[in-house]
C-alpha cells in the first residue's frame, strides 16, 4: 500500500513543483525586468522626459537594445514554458543563444568605448572599472554557456539563465536613484548578489536541497565579480587596458 502510495504522490509532487516553478521564475524575470527599468529610465527608456542628455556613441544604444531585448526574451520564454509552448520555447532559445553571443561581443564594445571615453563607476578608475566590465562579459558567457549545454534538463537550465542575467544588474543597480547606491559603492554588488538569496530560498523550499546549478552557479558569478577589481588594480591589467585604450583611440580617431 505504502509504494502504491508513492507511486500516486511522486507524480503529484513532479506538478506541484513545475505550477511552483511557472510562478517563481516569472515574478524572478519581473524582478530583473524592473531592475533594469528602474536603473535605465532616465537614461534611456524614458531619456525624453527627463530630458536626459543623448547617448555618446551608436555602440551604447545597440548594446543597450541588445541588452533589453534579453530581458524581453526571459520573460517570453518562461510564459511559452507556461503555456506548455516548447516547441517554440526550444526554437526561440536558439535565438536567445546567438543574442547572448552577440550581447557579449557588444558588451566588449561598450566596455571598451567607456574606457575611451574615461567613463568609471563603484569608486574606482576607468582602467580598473574596465576589468569590472569585461570579468561581467566573461560570467555572462560561461553561465550562458552551461545554461545551453544543459538545456535538457530543465531545472539546472533555468537557473543557470537567471544568474546568468543577474551577473548584468550591477549596470543597472548602480544607476537606481537612491542615495545609499552613491555614498556606498559596496551597495551595489550586495544587492545583485541579493538576488540569488530567493533562489536559494526556492530550492531549499520546492526541493528540501540546493540544486547544484544554484550553488555552483551562484558561487561563480560571486567569485569572478569578487575577483574583477582586485585583478584590475594588477599591473598586467593595468598595461593590457592601456593597450586597449591606444587601440580604442586609434580606431575612433582621438
Amino acid at each position: 500500500m505504502s509504494s502504491t502510495s508513492a507511486i500516486i504522490d511522486k507524480p503529484s509532487a513532479n506538478r506541484s513543483i513545475r505550477s511552483s516553478d511557472r510562478y517563481f521564475f516569472s515574478g524572478m524575470a519581473l524582478l530583473l525586468l524592473g531592475t533594469v527599468l528602474l536603473g535605465f529610465a532616465k537614461t534611456y527608456f524614458l531619456a525624453g522626459v527627463f530630458h536626459a542628455p543623448p547617448l555618446p556613441d551608436w555602440i551604447i544604444h545597440v548594446h543597450g537594445a541588445a541588452f533589453t531585448l534579453w530581458i524581453v526574451l526571459l520573460i517570453v520564454q518562461i510564459a511559452l514554458v507556461s503555456a506548455h509552448r516548447t516547441d517554440i520555447h526550444r526554437r526561440l532559445g536558439l535565438a536567445g543563444f546567438g543574442l547572448a553571443v552577440l550581447m557579449v561581443i557588444l558588451g566588449v564594445m561598450a566596455a571598451t568605448d567607456l574606457l575611451r571615453r574615461g567613463e568609471a563607476a563603484l569608486g574606482v578608475d576607468a582602467k580598473t572599472f574596465y576589468a569590472g566590465t569585461l570579468g561581467d562579459m566573461f560570467a555572462f558567457a560561461v553561465l550562458v554557456f552551461f545554461a545551453y549545454r544543459y538545456r535538457r534538463n530543465s531545472a539546472a537550465h533555468k537557473r543557470l539563465i537567471v544568474i546568468a542575467t543577474i551577473t548584468l544588474m550591477q549596470a543597472a543597480i548602480n544607476r537606481w536613484p537612491f542615495a545609499i547606491i552613491d555614498r556606498l559603492p559596496i551597495a551595489t554588488p550586495l544587492i545583485a548578489y541579493s538576488f540569488l538569496i530567493p533562489l536559494f530560498a526556492y530550492d531549499f523550499w520546492s526541493l528540501r536541497k540546493i540544486n547544484p546549478a544554484t550553488l555552483w552557479g551562484g558561487l561563480f558569478m560571486v567569485v569572478v565579480q569578487e575577483l574583477e577589481f582586485p585583478i584590475g588594480r594588477t599591473m598586467a591589467w593595468q598595461n593590457f587596458a592601456s593597450w586597449a585604450l591606444m587601440h580604442a583611440k586609434s580606431l575612433h580617431g582621438n
